[in-house]
């Protein structure tokens, strides 16, 4: 391989990044351009690889672009409909008043969702897991919630989860949150999903000691993408 070619794949495959924002719309609207501007066509997509930030303020998560036109008012029936454990699209209608068709799609024939978010980590209690190792101890590198292990790869034929695992670790008196992605959708996906995991690291935040303060929110996907449609 020549040394034209190596720089190439360099600068297309291992763009890797770690910038801070204060805020999940100011992350938004950066690698919107981002895309739009050396984005790789990927597929149905143009896509950036090895993508990782920082969000200081992650209670700073509502999207305001207006181009966008992100509802908070259905990520917060997402996050209830998250945080009840079911699964089932006839929940998020309950919450929401009606089920958007992204998850009519997304949905096996009874209407479950695998990569449901809330359901992956209320199995085998993961968040009573990850809160009693940081409250017995801190310093713990064990605090983590598995999402996506390969568990169910058979019946991912639809719905395949995003993320692979969320970490915390406390540092300096502080609760900081690790988000790690295989493939992240920037105008949906994210979008919505960082709302979520900051309402999680909020969530988990709520049940440690008093002393223990809200830290960063760092969000990695190996594919952060626009469909193009979206371009």
């Amino acid at each position: 391989m020549d040394t034209m070619h190596k720089l190439k794949c360099t600068n297309t495959i291992n763009t890797i990044m770690t910038k801070i924002f204060k805020g999940a719309n100011e992350a938004y609207e950066y690698y919107h351009d981002k895309i739009l501007i050396e984005g790789v066509k990927f597929g149905d997509t143009k896509a950036l690889f090895n993508v990782g930030f920082y969000i200081s303020d992650p209670m700073n998560n509502k999207i305001t672009n207006e181009e966008r036109c992100w509802k908070e008012l259905y990520a917060k029936a997402e996050w209830k409909w998250y945080l009840s454990g079911d699964r089932n699209i006839k929940k998020l209608g309950e919450i929401y008043g009606k089920v958007p068709e992204i998850w009519k799609r997304m949905s096996d024939v009874d209407g479950n969702v695998n990569s449901n978010y809330g359901w992956q980590w209320k199995r085998n209690d993961q968040i009573d897991y990850v809160v009693d190792l940081l409250v017995h101890q801190p310093d713990t590198r064990q605090a983590a919630i598995s999402i996506y292990d390969c568990k169910e790869h058979e019946t991912f034929t639809f719905d395949t989860p995003c993320t692979y695992a969320v970490q915390f670790t406390i540092v300096d008196n502080k609760l900081n949150m690790s988000v790690v992605m295989r493939s992240n959708d920037l105008w949906f996906g994210f979008c919505n999903d960082q709302y979520q995991f900051s309402k999680l690291q909020h969530h988990v935040w709520s049940k440690l000691d008093a002393g223990v303060k809200m830290g960063t929110y760092f969000h990695y996907a190996h594919n952060l993408h626009l469909y193009n449609d979206k371009l």
